[in-house]
């Protein structure tokens, strides 16, 4: 038996959808453990998507093949058993980055934000060993977590209409790459040549949860 699982709620979205949900905060075993009941529950046939958040999981299924209270059962049941996903069976995967200069225009922002200097911050946001905690947003945009705590800087007061495809990010504690051009709000520090998302590659996102993630820094405009 797993040890020490933390406490799992479980809300009904619906008539064909169950939301399981772990109490704040996010942490990394938390979500590996969210993982694995991802992977677990894919084996039963009524179910049929899993859909991993932060720090929670919707299950979509088959009402007619499967009570909801059934479901509830099964996952309660299961949940304490389950260990978090093995580490070991984690990819990582190297990301080029251009920062600053026009790749990166919010770079001496968050310098500022920090009282770091523009290549301290570059340097402490290289050095920082990240892990895909879940896609969302946008199709191949990677939450991560294990950015440096003095690097976090609230996102942008204004948000841009349009942030460019592959942008690299600080939004307040996470970093991330946006996969397509998009409105969004967090500071952009660099852009990477790798696309993160092509719907004719299988699989179509370069990341997934769990992955390990190193940026290296292609160049340095400051």
């Amino acid at each position: 038996m797993a040890a020490s699982a933390p406490h799992l709620r479980l809300h009904p979205l619906g008539e064909a959808a169950l939301l399981a949900e772990l109490p704040p905060p996010a942490t990394l075993d938390a979500q590996r453990r969210i993982w694995a009941l991802a992977r677990a529950a894919r084996r039963w046939p009524e179910v049929q998507e899993t859909l991993p958040g932060m720090n929670n999981l919707t299950l979509l299924y088959d009402p007619e093949q499967l009570d909801a209270g059934e479901l509830e059962l099964r996952v309660l049941s299961l949940w304490p058993e389950l260990a978090a996903e093995d580490e070991g069976a984690a990819r990582t995967v190297e990301i080029p980055v251009d920062y600053g200069g026009e790749h990166g225009p919010d770079l001496h922002d968050v310098a500022r934000h920090t009282g770091l200097p523009p290549d301290e911050v570059v340097r402490r946001h290289a050095a920082g060993a990240y892990v895909v905690y879940l896609l969302g947003f946008l199709p191949g945009f990677a939450f991560m977590g294990g950015l440096a705590p003095e690097l976090a800087t609230p996102r942008r007061s204004e948000p841009r209409t349009a942030v460019p495809a592959r942008s690299v990010g600080i939004g307040g504690a996470q970093t991330g790459i946006y996969p397509l051009v998009s409105p969004g709000g967090w500071q952009l520090i660099g852009r990477t040549p790798l696309e993160l998302f092509d719907p004719a590659a299988e699989p179509p996102t370069l990341l997934r949860p769990g992955d390990r993630v190193r940026f290296v820094a292609r160049s340095v405009a400051l």
